[in-house]
């Protein structure tokens, strides 16, 4: 997998196997917190998507669910018309905890924009 990051450090563009490019957020203690939903055809791609969220942020909802066969939350913020724009890196064994993760991802995508 090759890694790119944008001129800030908080965002890497990744190059899987299939050749697909996603972006991964990081928080200020260098976790990463977030990654693409979608994946796209180019790294810059990937780039414009994460930048378009950072502007969308205010516009997006959160939606939290249950995992699938196994314990836990995860979120997903979607567009207005339910499009998956970005989603949990990992599952969170509290709703609350999910909910205050997202809450979290969102305040970083207002201090980017």
């Amino acid at each position: 997998m090759d890694t790119v990051r944008d001129e800030s450090g908080r965002v890497l563009v990744d190059r899987a196997e299939n050749g697909r490019y996603r972006w991964r957020a990081k928080a200020s203690n260098g976790r990463i917190v977030a990654i693409s939903a979608p994946a796209y055809s180019a790294a810059d791609e990937a780039r414009r998507a994460y930048s378009r969220l950072r502007r969308d942020a205010p516009n997006l909802s959160a939606r939290i669910s249950h995992v699938k066969d196994g314990a836990g939350w995860t979120w997903v913020l979607q567009s207005p018309s339910g499009t998956p724009l970005a989603r949990s890196i990992r599952s969170y064994e509290r709703y609350a905890t999910c909910q205050i993760a997202v809450a979290k991802f969102l305040a970083i995508l207002a201090a980017d924009g």
